[in-house]
């Protein structure tokens, strides 16, 4: 390949007269905006050990009242990326949420789409649009972009959750802001309930919703429960994963990012092959090594990691007995939507 020309090489009254003129030449650049073969990754393979942070989130706790901090958060930043900046990867944002009994998070509402996996604790609450969300172990909560949510907690222990936003993108986009609001009123409403049967929806005076997010609440229980029921009927299938859709349309839950739940049989290695997007991996139940190229991390229950795209990732279940079971978060909907996806 021939070597492209020098910015240093250009006559300097030449470069004075480009900058004058809000102008820069692409040629010595070239190779850094279209490298050769694979992208030039920023995300680093990071992994975040939730026994570890969470003495830090609990003293948050005690350091800083919900009053005072809105939302009381510690941000899971991807080193790559430069801590400052505060994301996973170049379009997802993770951070720990910590909510104490008795506490409410006000109402607003923002243009980053988000969801909430829960981690541990019960008794909490998040009031989406007016319908109650009840917070559990495993539970995936939606606050989709422009709509009202607050959070709440009527229990006696602390209740932890990972927040899965796209607000690097939105961000970047120079369309990221939020608004606050007042306390929701709970309004009546089947939620979760009237989807509750795959394939069948409801349908009152034969007709459709119209909502885009219909459905904002997905248990773990009927998630875990579907997961055994798939590696139940095919003992072969090697990959046992659900993706968390709209039931009305079949589409990823949200807009920009995917997100999913996977099955490891007991003692299993899934080797996954290299694709676009990145991805974050949580440990909702059992224990699993996550293997990145040359790094490898041990996930017990409510670990975090995250890959960078472009990358095999080898999944390996630690029990020879029990069944472990993930969340994943991905930009797949983001990639598909730009035409970039591509699997290697």
């Amino acid at each position: 390949m021939n070597e492209l020309g020098r910015l240093e090489d250009l006559p300097l009254d030449y470069r004075q007269a480009l900058t004058e003129l809000n102008l820069v030449p692409l040629w010595p650049s070239l190779r850094g905006v279209l490298p050769p073969n694979k992208p030039r990754i920023l995300t680093r393979p990071t992994h975040w050990p939730y026994q570890t942070l969470r003495p830090l989130l609990l003293k948050a706790g005690e350091l800083t009242p919900i009053e005072k901090a809105e939302r009381r958060v510690l941000v899971l930043a991807n080193p790559g990326h430069g801590l400052e900046k505060m994301q996973a990867s170049a379009a997802i944002y993770l951070g720990m949420q910590l909510l104490l009994p008795g506490e409410w998070a006000p109402s607003h509402r923002h243009t980053p789409n988000a969801v909430r996996m829960i981690v541990e604790g019960e008794g909490a609450y998040t009031t989406v649009d007016g319908q109650k969300c009840p917070m559990s172990r495993g539970d995936l909560i939606l606050t989709p972009t422009g709509l009202w949510h607050e959070h709440g907690h009527d229990g006696t222990d602390p209740v932890v959750w990972l927040d899965v936003l796209d607000l690097p993108m939105v961000y970047y986009m120079e369309a990221s802001y939020h608004i606050n609001g007042e306390r929701q009123k709970v309004l009546p409403g089947q939620g979760e309930r009237g989807y509750s049967r795959g394939g069948m929806l409801p349908s009152p005076v034969f007709q459709r919703t119209a909502n885009p997010y219909p459905m904002l609440r997905y248990p773990w229980a009927d998630a875990k429960a579907a997961l055994l029921s798939i590696a139940a009927n095919d003992p072969a299938l090697e990959h046992v994963q659900i993706t968390y859709v709209n039931p009305e349309t079949g589409a990823h839950a949200e807009n920009i990012l995917g997100f999913y739940a996977l099955m490891l049989r007991p003692g299993q290695t899934l080797k996954l092959p290299a694709r676009s997007p990145a991805s974050v991996y949580h440990q909702i139940e059992g224990r699993s090594q996550v293997q990145i190229e040359a790094c490898s991390f041990d996930l017990v229950e409510a670990d975090t990691c995250c890959a960078p795209g472009y990358t095999p990732i080898t999944l390996v279940n630690k029990s020879a007995t029990d069944p472990a079971f993930l969340f994943v978060a991905d930009e797949t909907p983001l990639h598909t939507k730009l035409g970039v996806y591509e699997v290697r």
